[in-house]
């Protein structure tokens, strides 16, 4: 048994770092009152992306920081939509997860199945040999921990710093925020864009670090689960580490299940995510928890001709 629950857990953060740096995007363009629901699509992207990347160049850290690009570069489409021309932004990211996928099917199809050159974990010495909890903490791979550190600096960069603050203002009261001398419009897309980055790099953790393949439709719903994990964890950057955590364990307790030979209903066991995210999204209105933390201006088109 402990052998089993030493497995899970150390093969939980593979499951949980496309959640953590997709939703920690999610956060950072919606405290700036940008509602973003276009993970999915750019995961997509950047998944693709960084496997072909990765095949052509041979060299795995180059098709992370090409994903992430790709990530930038459609969320760049998003954002100039939801700024720029006051699209629905509810429209427009559901428009650029069908422009997302729709990319990846024309561009990356040749390249499905080719395995490539995956990132090998860090086994930090002594620490690694720790029973428990060294293979959880202590043997995982680099993206695990810089995950973590950008979480941290997040919060940290929201909550202690100047430019935190107008970031946070702009999602609040953008109206005061232009009276105090913000560019609504420049902090909003400088939030999309390091969203679109993130998501783009978790897109491409699927791929390279996590599978070491592309296949198409490999993102399976993460990007949908990160906007639940956003609302769960409210809007918090360090509550997303545990969130996190909580669901890729639900993901990762299927194949341990699987590889003890335990007689366990499959299909049933890979809807434990989504009925989880379900779930997490009902309960708050099931016991009336009333309004949550989102930014008072979530999702609306701020005009200067409307400030008061």
């Amino acid at each position: 048994m402990t052998e089993f629950l030493v497995t899970w857990l150390a093969g939980t953060p593979s499951y949980a770092m496309p959640l953590l740096l997709a939703s920690l995007g999610l956060i950072l363009s919606e405290r700036a009152g940008v509602l973003n629901l276009s993970a999915e699509g750019i995961m997509a992207v950047g998944a693709m992306t960084a496997a072909v990347t990765t095949l052509l160049m041979g060299h795995p850290w180059l098709g992370l920081l090409a994903g992430a690009g790709a990530g930038i570069a459609l969320s760049a489409v998003f954002g100039l939509a939801v700024v720029v021309f006051r699209v629905d932004q509810i429209l427009a990211g559901l428009a650029t997860v069908a422009i997302g996928i729709g990319i990846t099917g024309v561009i990356g199809r040749p390249y499905v199945h080719q395995t490539v050159t995956g990132i090998d974990p860090v086994q930090l010495p002594v620490l690694s040999a720790i029973p428990v909890i060294g293979p959880v903490l202590f043997h995982q791979d680099p993206l695990f921990y810089l995950a973590v550190v950008l979480a941290l600096m997040a919060s940290w960069m929201l909550a202690r710093t100047r430019f935190g603050l107008r970031w946070r203002a702009v999602g609040e009261d953008p109206a005061a925020a232009d009276i105090a001398g913000v560019d609504v419009q420049v902090t909003q897309l400088l939030a999309v864009l390091a969203s679109g980055a993130l998501c783009g790099l978790a897109g491409g953790y699927l791929s390279v670090v996590s599978s070491q393949v592309w296949v198409e439709g490999m993102v399976a719903g993460r990007g949908w689960i990160a906007i639940g994990l956003v609302i769960f964890v409210r809007w918090s950057p360090v509550r997303a580490i545990f969130g996190a955590l909580l669901f890729g364990g639900a993901s990762a307790l299927t194949p341990r299940l699987l590889a003890t030979g335990a007689n366990v209903p499959v299909y049933l066991m890979m809807m434990l995510p989504y009925l989880l995210t379900i779930a997490v999204l009902a309960i708050p209105a099931m016991f009336k928890l009333g309004r949550g933390p989102e930014p008072e201006n979530l999702g609306t088109v701020y005009l200067r001709q409307d400030r008061r």
